[in-house]
């Protein structure tokens, strides 16, 4: 994992989110600028799937355990096709509120992903 790749990440799934909310309470149904957001958070997140995959071959192993890494991973990458889906299938306002909480607590998990590589102990 990239210390400064993890910072962009949260700093762009915070500001999906919080457009997304805004979007939503707005009443504004799920459109290209909701999904263009959180479009861009899943892409971030298939990039930091490379990069966890590359990092411990190129000697910058987890300081954590990997398997838990990794199971926030995939569970951060489904979360943002299960709620596009969901949003494009049902749209209202909520869904695009959805999709803000969504973002949000991807933020979170990959702040836990930086602490599971860069802080915790094994």
């Amino acid at each position: 994992m990239i210390e400064w790749f993890t910072t962009v990440q949260v700093v762009v799934a915070c500001a999906a989110g919080i457009l997304c909310l805004i979007l939503g309470l707005a009443g504004r149904l799920p459109g290209d600028v909701s999904m263009g957001a959180v479009a861009v958070v899943e892409l971030l997140l298939l990039v930091q799937l490379v990069i966890a995959i590359v990092a411990p071959l190129a000697g910058n192993p987890p300081s954590g355990s990997l398997a838990e890494f990794y199971i926030y991973l995939i569970s951060a990458i489904v979360l943002p096709l299960a709620g596009g889906f969901w949003a494009l299938v049902e749209r209202n306002r909520w869904s695009t509120v959805i999709l803000g909480g969504v973002c949000l607590a991807i933020a979170v998990m990959v702040y836990r992903m930086g602490q599971i590589w860069f802080v915790q102990g094994a």
